[in-house]
């Protein structure tokens, strides 16, 4: 992502302990308890349910469980994760956007149902800016990595590599507007290369092709590549973040490498339904900010090559506008579209 956000300054303690004595107090008078009218004062009561607008076991999935567990131990309710994958995220997106705005119902989310998929598809049955932003619960960095025999040991001999044999290098995505293919749109166009895209159905496959030399280049997250990398079956040339980083401090950033202005992070988010009041928005970002600055939870993300961001709304809401208009023009220059 074009830049990390910082998380807030520490989170205001929850404070309905004496809301609860005194009614429980009145109650034992025989009196009717004090209901709040302020919207949002009681959240939670019950359960939450989570969607999460991607298949189990993948990076936003899991980071999304993480959060789940520590919010239900900050406020006594369940949050329940459910999957939803399909169409680049939009059926979960969906799902979330024509739900109550009441805070039940929640959407996690990976960038496409939030930034590009609103330039992808032709016609979606929901509109993501609409959504009330809660915060980005990670960042996980991007790298570029090449076949182990692939004739280039930097990214300026890859670029030249490149340039000297247009349209004869390829890259593989998880499929056609993926953060990974758009990645390698915005690499060809910022260096002036010609490269092919292959797209596949998941992570795996493109990884395997990498190794066994049917593939050139992958710009894909850290945690898919290191091990194929560290065992020495692939070349990792860059990460994609604004500094390098403490899993793979020897591989140097794009910019470091020659290609300035050069960022890709995969960033999870999440988001209530449009129209939700603002209080539970705000107490929802609280607790998520609260939630993501707890050492052990930052720890345990950290352990898995995510980085645990935050954020206010206001700042969120800036930053997926510009992430849209900065992938916008990537899949404008690049002419993709999806049905």
């Amino acid at each position: 992502m074009l830049r990390i956000l910082r998380i807030l300054a520490a989170a205001m303690p929850i404070a309905l302990a004496a809301q609860g004595s005194m009614q429980q107090g009145l109650a034992q008078q025989g009196a009717p308890p004090i209901v709040s009218s302020q919207p949002g004062s009681d959240y939670p009561h019950r359960a939450v349910k989570i969607i999460v607008s991607a298949p189990a076991g993948g990076g936003l999935d899991i980071a999304a469980r993480v959060i789940a567990e520590r919010l239900a131990a900050l406020w006594g309710q369940p949050f329940v994760v459910e999957n939803r994958p399909g169409a680049g995220g939009n059926l979960g997106a969906e799902a979330v956007a024509q739900a109550e705005p009441d805070g039940y119902t929640l959407l996690a989310a990976q960038p496409a149902p939030l930034t590009t998929n609103v330039r992808l598809y032709k016609k979606l049955n929901f509109d993501p800016a609409a959504f009330e932003p809660l915060a980005i619960m990670t960042s996980i960095p991007n790298t570029l990595v090449v076949r182990s025999d692939f004739p280039a040991g930097s990214v300026a001999e890859l670029i030249a590599y490149a340039k000297a044999n247009p349209g004869k290098v390829n890259f593989g995505s998880q499929g056609v507007g993926t953060t990974p293919h758009l990645t390698g749109e915005l690499f060809a166009r910022i260096t002036g290369t010609q490269l092919v895209h292959v797209p596949y159905r998941g992570t795996a496959q493109a990884v395997n092709d990498l190794v066994a030399g049917h593939l050139d280049m992958l710009f894909f997250q850290l945690d898919s590549v290191r091990e194929q990398y560290q065992a020495k079956k692939a070349k990792m040339l860059a990460v994609t973040t604004a500094e390098r980083v403490p899993a793979v401090p020897e591989v140097p950033t794009m910019g470091e490498a020659g290609v300035g202005d050069f960022r890709s992070d995969t960033w999870n988010a999440l988001a209530a339904p449009p129209k939700t009041p603002a209080p539970i928005v705000a107490k929802l970002n609280q607790g998520i900010n609260e939630v993501l600055k707890n050492r052990e939870t930052a720890e345990q993300l950290r352990s898995m090559n995510m980085t645990p961001v935050g954020g206010t709304p206001d700042e969120i809401r800036r930053f997926i506008k510009e992430e849209t208009e900065r992938w916008g023009e990537v899949i404008r220059s690049a002419n993709i579209e999806l049905q």
